[in-house]
């Protein structure tokens, strides 16, 4: 398949006639590659069954594993959906257009190739002007999961999705890089208790605030169990993963100290991993920050990537999945990484990163 490269000059201004072979190409089944605040999507008109059994193929994704149908306006919800609960409505009026997706009862019209099979359809409101007035051409909702192949980081310029899909769906939107760099949160309002399956910039303060009672899904906090079925997507299988083997590294919790002592002996940690790997002859990588990054740089051969100051989370999430990429390119072998607070946006990155790395976490 030759896939066809658009470029969108001016994101804040964009003309019509800049989108709309790729609004007739969602309407036709066909698939779009499209920048969104959160991650590069894959489009897919939602409400066609075999357009979403192209998205599955074409990213080699399991088929129980759900879809996201995003829309453009609060009308296009409606259709999608058998009831809006009231914690849904309270949070659409918080955070919509925004990086939040929320799991409600489907209506018919949802096809369950969509779903994964599941009566619940996951729906999100972009706050993207691409993706945005992309929706509202197409005249359909569009399930977009991100437009890389499954388990790999995911795509944050739209070279990474040239990387992952070039020649495997109709066109790719290149909007430049995305604005957050991490996924949408999901909450699933279809039952008694809001919960949160997928964490992301929509914290579970802010849902707090808004909802007061926010329950926590376990897969967020370790893997599924065997044949358990995904509410949601990045809920079981493995994601956001480099080639490279990937070890987490975070503070002991069996001991009292201070911030910087915790932070100061997870450091040390990673050092000797990486100092004991690159013994071995292994090409190692370090996932690191801007103010650790002189403390590893007398590990021979070491590739240092600084994943942005521990002191800002939302640079942190944005370098994430472009730093997991880069490793990549690097031909590392092994990658050893800091961890973060959990704390806000922080629970999101550790939630990717303990994902990226198989759940394989070492204590300092």
């Amino acid at each position: 398949m030759d896939t066809k490269e658009i470029v969108i000059k001016d994101r804040e201004h964009i003309e019509d006639s800049e989108l709309l072979e790729a609004a007739r190409i969602l309407r036709e089944g066909g698939l779009v590659a499209f920048p969104t605040e959160t991650v590069y999507g894959l489009g897919g008109n939602a409400l066609d069954e075999k357009a979403s059994e192209k998205i599955y193929a074409a990213k080699g994704r399991p088929s129980d594993n759900p879809l996201i149908a995003h829309v453009s306006c609060l009308e296009e919800v409606g259709p999608l959906v058998s009831r809006v609960p009231e914690a849904g409505r309270k949070l659409m009026e918080a955070f919509w257009p925004g990086p939040l997706t929320l799991i409600f009862p489907k209506s018919s019209q949802v096809p369950y190739a969509t779903t994964g099979g599941l009566e619940t359809v996951a729906v999100r409101m972009p706050d993207d002007p691409v993706a945005s007035r992309l929706i509202a051409l197409a005249g359909v909702p569009v399930a977009a999961p991100s437009a890389n192949t499954s388990g790999r980081p995911s795509p944050t310029t739209a070279g990474h999705v040239r990387d992952d899909l070039s020649g495997k769906i109709d066109m790719i939107i290149d909007g430049g890089p995305v604005g957050i760099g991490l996924e949408s949160t999901i909450v699933d309002v279809s039952g008694p208790v809001p919960t949160v399956l997928r964490p992301g910039a929509i914290t579970m303060e802010m849902l707090e605030d808004i909802l007061g009672e926010v329950a926590i899904d376990p897969a967020i906090l370790g893997p599924m169990a065997e044949g358990e079925r995904p509410k949601a997507p990045g809920m079981k299988y493995k994601h956001y993963a480099p080639k490279a083997e990937l070890t987490l590294v975070e503070p002991g919790t069996d001991w009292d100290a201070a911030e910087t002592a915790r932070e100061a002996a997870m450091i040390a940690k990673v050092r000797q991993l990486a100092l004991e790997a690159a013994g071995e002859g292994r090409r190692v990588g370090i996932i690191c920050t801007d103010e650790s990054r002189a403390c590893y740089e007398d590990v021979p051969g070491a590739m240092l990537q600084s994943i942005g100051s521990r002191r800002s989370q939302s640079s942190v999430a944005h370098n994430l999945y472009q730093v997991l990429r880069e490793f990549d390119d690097l031909g590392a072998e092994c990658i050893f990484s800091e961890s973060f607070p959990k704390d806000h946006l922080g629970q999101a990155i550790m939630n990717r990163l303990s994902k990226a790395a198989g759940y394989h976490i070492i204590k300092a």
